[in-house]
């Protein structure tokens, strides 16, 4: 787990979700804390997001919370980061993420999270960087876009070799052995894009 100093987490704002969601972030927010992995996520203290970064500064660990400017008043920008960086807009704040992590997951969570999660698997496509990417399926919430892209493979959208673009996990537990088992990245957003 060493070779991964940062984490980027895509995950929900929402607060109004299932126990189980609110619980792997917690855990996942502690895990990250207890092997020292930064935290990198969208800078939110409400919904999965806050609850993650809480998790992680309750156990001594590192936050960067990258929010845009007209987000942190909507949904307000966790102050108690160890570091929290306000951007122009969406893109900045995307841009930034990635090129600061160096892993993602993702976590439950609505269509923010899907538009970040289909960015972050099309720029690691075109070869814009090459990071790990896991997508954490608890409870089975993204079995139904997983059954999407796997249609998506076999009507010949999306090429065969392209299914290792990322991997899924069914708990944190699982998240956790991924990370520990994935390679150092080879090259990063930075080297191929900035």
């Amino acid at each position: 787990m060493a070779k991964i100093e940062s984490l980027c987490v895509y995950c929900g704002s929402s607060s109004n979700v299932r126990e189980s969601h609110r619980s792997a972030a917690r855990t996942l927010g502690s895990e990250l804390a207890s092997v020292g992995i930064r935290l990198i996520y969208g800078g939110g203290q409400i919904g999965l997001m806050g609850l993650i970064a809480d998790a992680v500064l309750a156990g001594g660990g590192a936050v960067t919370g990258i929010i845009p400017k007209f987000l942190d008043q909507l949904e307000i920008g966790h102050t108690g980061c160890t570091e929290l960086i306000v951007t122009e807009n969406m893109h900045d704040r995307k841009l930034k993420m990635a090129s600061i992590a160096d892993a993602f997951v993702i976590l439950p969570g609505g269509f923010g999270t899907l538009d970040e999660t289909f960015e972050i698997l099309t720029w690691k496509q075109l070869g814009l960087h090459d990071k790990p990417v896991v997508i954490a399926d608890i409870d089975g919430y993204w079995t139904p876009l997983l059954t999407m892209m796997a249609n998506q493979f076999d009507e010949n959208y999306v090429r065969p070799e392209h299914r290792d673009l990322f991997r899924v996990a069914p708990d944190v537990d699982t998240i956790l052995s991924i990370l520990a088992s994935e390679s150092e990245p080879r090259f990063s957003l930075e080297e191929k894009w900035l």
